[in-house]
């Protein structure tokens, strides 16, 4: 099969398309043809192996897969350790699920993890109610096109989306922002506040790090919380000094998406089933983002961290 394998650590370079045995599935196990694989913005720490979980060499990076089974069904699923970006894949039954008609292998891979990180930010680590202002970093991505409408639908009283260009911040007022900041704001903190109408916010989703955290706790209201999900920047933030934590009331929370698959009550698969309703109901809308051949694997890299991208990055295992 053809397949991305990585032999070095290192940046987009080291992605180089192979020939590999095809996967077999042991008992308990799926063979998926992947149509479509998904491209996260993990995918550049696991390559330089700067990722939470370490990675171990050689490897086939990419966690999310779109295709059918042997037995005919579409299906869409996170891949335990990578292997995503290849023609076929191994997955656990227990991390796919079934694409219902009317939503499209692109649009299920935006919410398998960019989605389900947005719906779980919201719902797990915020907790989010109804009239409080949410702050989207980074919210022409994956993760941020899908947390302005989740927050918009769970009835923010006020979202307000950071992004780096004026085509990503119209963007994001089409998908429900009632107010937009430049990323490159010398000031966050005064940024974020001034849109919040000179209130301090009550909620922040950061997946920045460095500068834009720091400036970013030091917008938060009493009681305002701020939910930390990766580092783009690959800056990190000044270290959170616990009494002002007190001082302030406030709240700094980290989440990895891995960790949902172990609370009770199917959180993950509760997640899906929403957002799947959402996307058959036109109402949510996954960006689908630029789609590359699966040779080109290496320009979908260089052009993510380049932060020129918008929406869900998908390589065609067919092209």
């Amino acid at each position: 099969m053809r397949a991305i394998q990585i032999t070095e650590f290192g940046g987009p370079e080291v992605l180089t398309p192979t020939e590999l045995p095809d996967p077999e599935a042991g008992p308990g196990q799926l063979l998926v043809d992947v149509a479509r694989s998904g491209v996260n913005f993990a995918d550049t720490h696991q390559a330089e192996n700067s990722y939470l979980a370490p990675s171990t060499l050689p490897m086939v990076p990419g966690a999310e897969i779109a295709g059918r089974t042997a037995d005919g069904r579409r299906v869409v699923g996170l891949l335990n350790g990578g292997g995503g970006y290849a023609e076929k894949a191994v997955a656990d039954p227990n991390m796919t699920f079934e694409i219902p008609e009317g939503v499209s292998d692109e649009a299920a891979l935006a919410l398998v993890v960019q989605g389900a990180t947005a719906w779980i930010l919201l719902r797990k680590s915020v907790r989010m109610e109804p009239g409080e202002s949410v702050v989207v970093h980074a919210a022409a991505g994956g993760v941020g096109t899908l947390a302005v409408q989740l927050a918009a639908h769970f009835g923010a009283g006020r979202v307000i989306a950071v992004a780096s260009s004026e085509d990503k911040r119209k963007l994001a007022l089409e998908l429900g922002a009632d107010a937009v900041v430049d990323s490159a704001a010398p000031d966050m903190t005064a940024a974020l506040i001034e849109a919040n109408e000179g209130r301090r916010v009550d909620i922040v989703l950061d997946m920045v790090g460095g500068r834009v955290t720091d400036e970013s706790v030091r917008a938060l209201a009493p009681f305002g919380r701020l939910a930390f999900y990766g580092m783009a920047s690959r800056e990190a933030p000044k270290p959170v000094q616990l009494p002002n934590l007190m001082r302030f009331s406030t709240s700094v929370s980290g989440m990895w998406l891995p960790h949902a698959w172990m609370l009770p009550g199917d959180v993950v698969g509760t997640a899906m089933r929403e957002m799947f309703t959402l996307v058959t109901e036109g109402r949510l809308r996954p960006i689908q983002g630029r789609s590359y051949p699966l040779s080109e694997a290496r320009r979908a890299h260089e052009d993510l961290r380049g932060r020129g991208t918008i929406g869900k990055l998908t390589l065609d295992t067919t092209a």
